[in-house]
């Protein structure tokens, strides 16, 4: 379970990530990342709508889609020269229903990845 700390709950912070936010596209999910000079927390939201099944179903994602994120918690705040925090945001999609939570993993760990490789060549060509 993520700490209250470590959750979006205002609309205006999803909105901000959405629209400025890094977009990373998979198979059943699309994650938004975008780093929040604001915060010195890592902070996720999911976005799970009623395309994607009744509210079982979203649910459901929704507590598998959380599950991947607290894994992948220490791999954001294990930047300690980066002070600025991290806001996160999950869109799952109507493929998430049959995805087993492995590939969910696998793709916020993807995203994370590339969003970390992506703000580090940022960083180097400033200094350069």
């Amino acid at each position: 379970m993520l700490a209250k700390a470590n959750r979006i709950t205002r609309g205006a912070d999803y909105r901000a990530t959405v629209r400025r936010g890094a977009r990373f596209t998979g198979a059943s999910t699309v994650t938004y990342i975008r780093s929040n000079p604001d915060s010195d927390v890592v902070r996720f939201g999911f976005i799970v709508s009623k395309t994607v099944g009744n509210a079982v179903m979203r649910n459901r994602i929704r507590r598998r889609l959380k599950a991947a994120a607290y894994d992948l918690l220490p791999r954001y705040t294990s930047n300690p020269g980066d002070p600025a925090g991290v806001d996160v945001v999950v869109r799952a999609l109507p493929a998430s229903v049959q995805a087993p939570w492995a590939s969910l993993h696998e793709e916020l760990s993807r995203a994370s990845s590339r969003f970390t490789s992506r703000s580090h060549l940022s960083k180097g060509s400033v200094r350069s």
